[in-house]
């Protein structure tokens, strides 16, 4: 199955997002989960448009596929910006707050390693979180 992936970014009032590999295929929304329904919604119109008209339907989206999300960091911290804090944040990855300001500012852009390592903390936070049974 391959991997299809869909960039989502923080615009002024809301999130736009675009499949990278499939031109047109464009999505906006307030939130992650109506960018994806939006996403998938511009997919299977595109797909029903094609069929209708007889035009040849996208290599990338023949046959089976998944999504996989991607945002940048600024996106990512102004998203979860009302579930976490700069200081939790610092916590978990390492990066000073004054850092992550800048990066969710837009001010500044993170290195490539510090981008890793949001990433990887963020990873590792949610495989503690699934390890817990309540």
């Amino acid at each position: 199955m391959k991997t299809l992936t869909v960039i989502i970014e923080r615009t002024e009032n809301n999130y736009s997002a675009y499949l990278q590999e499939v031109d047109g295929i464009v999505a906006t929304g307030k939130s992650v989960e109506e960018i994806k329904k939006c996403i998938i919604d511009s997919i299977n119109v595109l797909i029903d448009e094609c069929n209708e008209f007889g035009d040849t339907i996208p290599e990338a989206l023949k046959g089976e596929y998944c999504l996989a999300f991607k945002m940048d960091v600024k996106s990512l911290l102004d998203f979860y910006s009302k579930i976490f804090t700069k200081a939790g944040l610092e916590r978990i990855t390492g990066i000073n707050q004054k850092q992550l300001w800048h990066y969710a500012s837009g001010l500044r852009n993170p290195r490539p390693e510090q981008t890793v390592k949001l990433e990887n903390a963020l990873h590792k936070l949610g495989e503690e979180l699934l390890a817990i049974n309540l």
